[in-house]
């Protein structure tokens, strides 16, 4: 299967098994997801695995974030909502000290991380949803993480089993709304017309970002 199926193919998963891929297993895929592009090799992420009643803190934060920590009912309610998935991957951002690198370029890579892990737990046969909320960056989740001063959470990946089945079709998405080269009036003067290369697009930027 080309990357492109893959990736045609993945589909967010809102409903998981009990199983999920062991320590060696996600390691494995998670080496493969850190080739992402990292401008400077900087390394700006890292995940927390989280993994039987380790799954409670997520939902026990998100009711202290939400002035809920005294009200049994709300904790319960957040708690059963982090136990959908027998593994739960806590995404952070863990800027590095750069001159070069500004942080929401390293913040990007985390992201990219996280996208291509996804992907890659996809193919692999694991259900994945990639989950976030309006607390998701509050004071009382960041430090029931563990989460430097510096560090950010993008959210949390629930990764488990399915049977297989795409419940949903993916609504197609037109490429060419887009995709579109630089407006008329601000190509440099007297350059000719735009190269869009041999299927009318325009040819993808340089970078060094790896």
């Amino acid at each position: 299967m080309s990357v492109a199926d893959a990736a045609r193919r993945r589909r967010s998963r809102s409903k998981v098994g009990p199983s999920a891929p062991d320590r060696a297993q996600l390691l494995d895929l998670v080496e493969a997801a850190a080739t992402v592009a990292d401008h400077s090799g900087l390394q700006p992420w890292r995940l927390v695995e989280l993994r039987g009643d380790d799954r409670l803190v997520v939902g026990r934060s998100l009711a202290a974030a939400a002035g809920e920590a005294d009200d049994p009912r709300a904790v319960e309610k957040l708690e059963r909502k982090a136990l959908r998935a027998p593994l739960l991957l806590a995404v952070v951002s863990s800027p590095r000290e750069s001159r070069k690198v500004p942080a929401w370029e390293q913040e990007s890579v985390a992201s990219g991380v996280a996208h291509l892990l996804s992907l890659l737990l996809d193919e692999a046969g694991w259900g994945v949803m990639w989950r976030t909320g309006s607390s998701t960056r509050a004071p009382e989740v960041h430090a029931a993480h563990g989460l430097a001063p510096h560090e950010e959470l993008l959210g949390w990946l629930y990764v488990g089993d399915h049977d297989g089945r795409d419940t949903k079709p993916r609504r197609p998405v037109d490429p060419a709304r887009f995709v579109a080269p630089l407006p008329p009036g601000l190509r440099p003067a007297g350059s000719g017309p735009a190269d869009h290369g041999p299927e009318g697009r325009a040819p993808a930027p340089v970078t060094d970002a790896g």
